[in-house]
């Protein structure tokens, strides 16, 4: 099974300018588990979905989209981040443009670790309902709520969505680049003071739960007084068309079967962002590696 169950023209490696790739790891989260099964709902409810994008007038599987075979290192966070960070730099050097399928959100790590290796004047942009700014938890530094403290050593990062976290969390915060749920439900400015924050190039991580519980009921850690639907999609949009977007990941799926419109909605997600940056995102000029 391929993502959109695409035919052989559109989803050969050699044929397609992106590559999803699975990372079916639940290793360190500690609530709901499941978050290893989000990868195949994905993909399952991917191929439901209508291949032509209403709003972009575009369909943008034509570039191609090539389902690699998952990711399956699981005997430690460490050795997982460095197996997908591995993975993800083979693939941007040739070209590709990775879009990784969490499990739990300590898979970010490796990922947007290669893509900070490859573009130089990247910020990382998290859409999430936690801070995920804890250095270390439950004995590990690659802890699912120690992402972005991991990834704030080598890029700047700007934070959405944000709506529960540890105190302790506070003074890894720079609250100048936080944008707080209870904050920008009803501020109309907001996205303008978030895009002159952002350097030229972007690599995206979306937790899940960044979502309202009401349309993302089967996550991890459902959180109350999240985004909606086209909220979400009004910032992306915005900030793909002034940014380069240079790869994004989808995390913290935890598939049940009472619920099988949150594996579509991430389905979805995923192929309007892809419509977004292949009809109006600006294209990348130059790679640097």
């Amino acid at each position: 099974m391929n993502y959109g169950d695409l035919p052989q023209e559109y989803s050969s490696f050699e044929n397609s300018k992106i590559v999803v790739l699975p990372i079916p790891y639940d290793g360190t989260s500690t609530w709901g588990k499941g978050a290893d099964k989000g990868p195949e709902a994905i993909i399952e409810a991917s191929t439901h979905m209508e291949l032509y994008d209403i709003e972009t007038d575009s369909e943008v599987y034509h570039n191609g989209i090539y389902t690699a075979p998952p990711i399956t290192e699981s005997s430690s966070p460490e050795k997982m981040t460095e197996a997908v960070k591995q993975k993800v730099n083979e693939l941007i050097k040739q070209d590709k443009f990775v879009v990784t399928l969490g499990g739990e959100h300590s898979i970010s790590i490796g990922c947007a670790q290669a893509h900070i290796e490859n573009y130089k004047n990247l910020t990382i942009l998290q859409f999430d309902a936690h801070s995920d700014l804890r250095d270390e938890y439950e004995g590990s530094k690659y802890n699912h709520a120690c992402v972005m403290a991991r990834l704030k050593e080598d890029a700047p990062i700007v934070q959405v969505g944000i709506r529960s976290m540890d105190s302790g969390e506070l003074e890894n915060m720079d609250k100048k680049r936080v944008f707080f749920a209870e904050n920008i439900w009803n501020d109309k400015m907001w996205i303008n003071r978030l895009l002159n924050l952002l350097a030229p190039n972007i690599y995206i991580t979306i937790d899940l739960d960044v979502f309202d519980p009401s349309i993302m009921p089967a996550t991890g850690t459902p959180e109350p007084g999240g985004m909606l639907w086209y909220e979400v999609l009004r910032v992306l949009k915005k900030v793909i068309r002034r940014k380069r977007l240079v790869g994004f990941d989808i995390v913290e799926l935890c598939p049940n079967p009472n619920h099988p419109s949150s594996d579509f909605l991430a389905a979805k997600l995923i192929y309007k962002i892809l419509s977004y940056k292949y009809t109006w995102g600006k294209k990348l000029k130059r790679k640097i590696y």
